[in-house]
């Protein structure tokens, strides 16, 4: 599938900190299911393999934990956490999830599953969206095995959420993707593994 305006980057090396980049983007082609790094911060866009970059919670992303029962999932009030935020800060990497290079009508009900398999660092990760209660609108809770861990991610849209580290240091996370075809033919599971700088 070619993805116009798109450069593809192999280097290694590259820190992301800033802008809107989409660290889980989904992709289709040649059969298989795919996650990459899509930086939307420049013009023309620059698409990574996620084992080719860093992406930096700078320091400015401390956020301070609520009190209440829905943010407990943060850790304890008052706590200093490391917040990616669901709305656009533009001193701070704006992390979005991306099915934007799904065709519609591929897979069934037009969807595909991406889920957090395992998490190293310091601490752990939470990806939620803002809400009454965040803590019931997690995506994501590296700290939590009642969750399944999995999100669908819908063909041809674009979503955000809060990414939080509840500890500085540097973080090792790895996702994969799976799907099923309209026809029923099930299509991976393959993973991608990305570091976070934190802090």
């Amino acid at each position: 599938m070619a993805l116009g305006g798109l450069t593809t980057a192999h280097a290694a090396g590259t820190t992301l900190s800033k802008g809107h980049v989409d660290v889980l983007d989904v992709e289709y082609a040649a059969g298989a299911l795919e996650l990459h790094v899509h930086d939307e911060s420049v013009t023309p866009g620059v698409e990574y393999d996620p084992a080719a970059v860093t992406l930096q919670a700078l320091p400015a992303s401390a956020y301070t934990v609520p009190s209440g029962t829905c943010y407990s999932h943060l850790g304890a009030t008052g706590a200093t956490v490391y917040r990616l935020p669901q709305v656009e800060n533009t001193n701070l990497l704006w992390p979005g999830i991306s099915g934007e290079h799904i065709a519609t009508g591929v897979f069934q009900n037009d969807k595909v599953q991406v889920k957090l398999t395992s998490l190293s660092g310091p601490g752990k990760l939470t990806v939620y969206k803002n809400g009454l209660c965040p803590k019931s609108n997690r995506y994501f809770d590296s700290g939590d095995a009642t969750l399944t861990n999995t999100k669908d991610v819908v063909a041809a849209e674009h979503d955000h959420a809060n990414w939080v580290f509840t500890k500085a240091g540097s973080y090792t996370a790895t996702f994969q993707v799976s799907g099923t075809l309209a026809n029923g033919t099930k299509v991976g599971p393959s993973s991608a593994t990305y570091t976070f700088q934190v802090g």
